[in-house]
């Protein structure tokens, strides 16, 4: 996350949007971005559902290190780069770090300026796709 909101600077994003973006993060390739971070595995649209409460977990911990501010608006609680986050993410070099920001600056440029909404019905939309996978395994193995 604090990968993400530094490239998000100054803006923020709420929970949801958090949630979508780290998806788009590591698997970019499902949607017209770079080449996946992590090697996709079948059915991980399902990840969206069981991510949530990890990143929400994360986010807790790395608010209590100044990596991530928590702001209120109107639509409720913002979370956005904290006072330590540049210093991290200047501070990591490895190749696999490297791959994250590129991603994070990739996701940044692609969806921030999408409200949380609307990037929701987009990954909705998307998600019917990532269910046809479970669908044509079925079919093959005659289910």
């Amino acid at each position: 996350m604090v990968y993400l909101l530094s490239a998000i600077r100054p803006k923020g994003a709420d929970l949801q949007k958090l949630v979508l973006l780290d998806y788009a993060i590591i698997y970019s390739s499902d949607l017209s971005g770079p080449t996946s971070l992590h090697t996709p595995v079948p059915y991980r649209g399902g990840e969206l559902l069981t991510r949530r409460e990890l990143i929400e977990q994360g986010i807790y911990l790395m608010t209590t290190k100044g990596l991530i501010d928590v702001k209120i608006d109107h639509t409720g609680l913002i979370y956005i780069a904290g006072p330590a986050a540049l210093t991290m993410v200047g501070s990591l070099t490895s190749k696999y770090f490297l791959d994250l920001e590129k991603r994070c600056y990739w996701a940044a440029f692609a969806f921030s300026n999408i409200d949380t909404p609307e990037l929701t019905n987009n990954f909705a939309e998307q998600g019917h796709l990532w269910g046809a996978e479970l669908e044509a395994s079925m079919f093959q193995r005659g289910f």
